[in-house]
């Protein structure tokens, strides 16, 4: 991917980098390839630490993180210094925490870039939903719980949040929501209205597959308070299913904290 050689004229490429659920070693080696060749790097907040290590010294790093209501360049600043980079001949690496195209806008991005005439490339990562699993010991299906798994996105709204609540609310599939953590209340309180048992079980995991992994297991009617109660933070991914009761038998000796309700 280096660029030492190119014609001053000629633009730039840029993957759209999947650095995983944030514990370095879950990278692909495609991943780490790109980030050890690139010219410059334009990162999230979710990226794990240690992974910007893999850069050169002389790599150019630029932060564009996300946090609910502060985002440090908003999404189409972001898309036109993707393009400004390559247009100066730059090999650039979108870096982004899990997977690009799972609640990542590579798609939105993707499209700008290729509307530009810019090569763009997309290296897979392992999304969040997947590495919460193996780290917390919640499989994402089952044949005795869960024969779905639903990934959705539960950022507010004007104060709701507008998801399909009636194919989620269905027993015997396992729901991940990412980004939810400030809705959580609205979410467990409209799965229980849409038809699942407020008994249902739940759970919120912090920081997942990183040394500050936390977990609280609960049910639909308990989680926000015991959630509330523990502090928890973004960034949280929200459980839902029968699967989460799996949590205290499959989970590693050598997991990181656990909160069990």
């Amino acid at each position: 991917m280096r660029s030492a050689h190119r014609d001053a004229h000629e633009p730039g490429k840029v993957a759209l980098v999947g650095a995983g659920p944030g514990d370095p070693e879950l990278l692909t080696l495609r991943a780490a390839r790109c980030i050890a060749e690139a010219d410059a790097i334009v990162y999230d907040q979710l990226v794990g630490d240690g992974i910007l290590d893999l850069a050169r010294p002389s790599a150019l790093r630029i932060y564009a993180g996300k946090k609910a209501g502060n985002h440090a360049l908003p999404q189409d600043e972001i898309n036109r210094l993707l393009v400004d980079l390559a247009h100066r001949g730059l090999n650039v690496v979108r870096l982004k925490g899990g997977d690009p195209f799972i609640f990542g806008r590579g798609g939105e991005e993707m499209h700008e870039l290729m509307s530009c005439g810019i090569a763009c490339e997309i290296v897979p990562g392992v999304t969040a939903a997947a590495g919460m699993a193996a780290a917390t010991g919640i499989p994402l299906t089952h044949r005795d719980h869960a024969q779905t798994v639903v990934f959705a996105t539960g950022h507010l709204k004007e104060g709701t949040v507008d998801l399909d609540w009636t194919a989620l609310a269905r027993l015997r599939q396992t729901v991940v929501i990412y980004m939810g953590l400030g809705a959580l209340e609205i979410i467990c309180r409209e799965l229980v209205e849409h038809g699942l048992p407020n008994t249902t079980p739940a759970a919120v995991v912090h920081a997942a597959t990183t040394p500050h992994q936390r977990i609280i297991t609960s049910t639909l009617a308990t989680l926000p308070t015991e959630v509330r109660a523990a502090g928890l933070k973004t960034p949280s991914l929200i459980v839902v299913g029968t699967v989460v009761e799996l949590h205290p038998r499959l989970i590693s000796p050598s997991a990181v904290t656990t909160e069990p309700v």
